[in-house]
């Protein structure tokens, strides 16, 4: 049975001082034991954050690594690296990833590949433009990115993968695809990893949302039979927002 994930993606967002603030709330809150929780800050406080949560039931995540395990990449993260901090989940091909600093579908490969081999688990994140969705070209494109970023996995891998897809056109816009819109996707995805791999597979793997969520419309959202719960940007910087939409199932 695959399971409820809300993972607060905070991106470039509070420093030590704010996110000490957030933890300290964050462990008085009652958290649903349906739900897997986690929370990704800033490479800076990922130490504080593990050590701080250490007896508490939510999983830190980091928000990037590099393909390789060392070497001469000046500012780059490893595996390794977040291992040994007891990090062992890590977000992989966010959007701001792919337009920002050129991280292809082949590089995202790579890192999927690596993060697997160090037994991590990976937030896969696929998603489409608003040009590309008007284009009617939008399952094409998610087909692709799947099968060229993850699908060089063995079938086995999947246990360690999650899948998080986000309409780029809904992120930092406000505008935010209509439940229907994203079961649409999701299902897309889940179909597709099915003719690939196995129905099993599919069914098991966990599918995020990623566009814009809110507490006023994660419940709509989370009650699409084929999305399994969110990948929080702006509204997981706030405890009271952010556990509103971990209790919107």
């Amino acid at each position: 049975m695959r399971k409820k994930i809300v993972t607060g993606n905070w991106k470039m967002n509070h420093d030590l001082a704010q996110t000490e603030m957030f933890l300290v709330d964050l462990k008085k809150q009652v958290l649903p034991e349906e739900v897997t929780v986690m929370i990704a800050p800033a490479f800076t406080n990922l130490n504080h954050a593990f050590n701080s949560l250490r007896e508490h039931p939510v999983t830190v995540a980091a928000q990037n690594m590099h393909q390789n395990n060392n070497g001469a990449f000046t500012g780059e993260v490893s595996a390794e690296m977040l291992k040994s901090l007891g990090v062992e989940t890590v977000i992989i091909g966010h959007s701001e990833r792919r337009a920002q600093f050129n991280e292809t579908n082949e590089i995202l490969s790579e890192k999927v590949k690596t993060a697997i081999a160090n037994k991590m688990t990976v937030i896969f994140c696929v998603g489409e433009e608003l040009e590309e969705r008007k284009q009617n070209n939008h399952l094409k494109l998610i087909e692709s990115q799947l099968t060229e970023g993850v699908f060089q996995q063995p079938e086995t891998a999947w246990k360690n993968i999650v899948i998080a897809y986000e309409p780029v056109w809904a992120i930092g816009t406000g505008e935010t695809a209509t439940p229907q819109q994203a079961q649409e996707m999701h299902q897309h995805i889940r179909t597709v990893i099915a003719n690939k791999y196995s129905k099993s597979t599919a069914n098991d793997v966990s599918i995020l949302y990623g566009g814009s969520v809110k507490p006023n419309n994660a419940s709509e959202i989370f009650n699409q039979p084929d999305v399994d719960g969110g990948l929080i940007g702006g509204a997981s910087l706030e405890v009271e927002s952010f556990m509103k939409i971990v209790n919107a199932f």
